[in-house]
């Protein structure tokens, strides 16, 4: 926050009175971290969407925070749950059967294909792009990219099968 730490306090504490100038100054001030973080955790899609549910939830529940120290840790939660479940949204459709989706993709000019694949790709999150690229273009095991990421194989798996079915899903919705 751009505030210094005395301001902040006095800041926080006047909006948990219900203070609607504090709450409104809260805002501003805080927003430039809400949408920092919101373009680390989110997709690029869903950003803007995490910063507005995010704000609103801070707006409603200052009032409930218990120590103005923990309001930065507080803050950086709630962002974070907007975009687990903006994500968790994403990932709720109904599945086009293999046999389908194949034939689907396979109708397309494969510039067409190539195009959409670079896009697909570019809209993934950091994370997923890395583990993706990693496995299918590096051509890397499980256990090598586990040990070059210092994350477990199960997080891993888990990973770059939600990388490919957002790609999947992006191929198929691209028309």
């Amino acid at each position: 926050m751009t505030a210094n730490p005395n301001e902040r306090d006095n800041l926080i504490l006047a909006a948990q009175t219900g203070d609607a100038a504090a709450i409104d100054r809260l805002l501003a001030v805080c927003q430039a971290d809400v949408r920092r973080y919101a373009r680390k955790h989110c997709q690029d899609s869903d950003v803007d969407d995490a910063i507005q549910e995010s704000l609103l939830i801070i707006s409603r529940k200052v009032k409930g925070l218990k120590a103005a120290v923990a309001f930065s840790s507080w803050l950086f939660t709630v962002v974070k749950r907007e975009c687990r479940k903006l994500s968790r949204m994403m990932f709720r459709y109904e599945p086009l059967p293999d046999e389908l989706a194949e034939q689907r993709l396979l109708q397309k000019p494969q510039d067409d294909l190539r195009i959409d694949l670079a896009a697909a790709l570019e809209s993934l999150p950091a994370h997923y792009l890395e583990v993706i690229l990693l496995r299918d273009f590096e051509e890397l095991t499980i256990a090598e990219i586990s040990g070059q990421l210092g994350e477990n194989t199960g997080a891993i798996k888990s990973r770059l099968h939600r990388a490919r079915i957002l790609v999947r899903e992006y191929m198929l919705n691209s028309d």
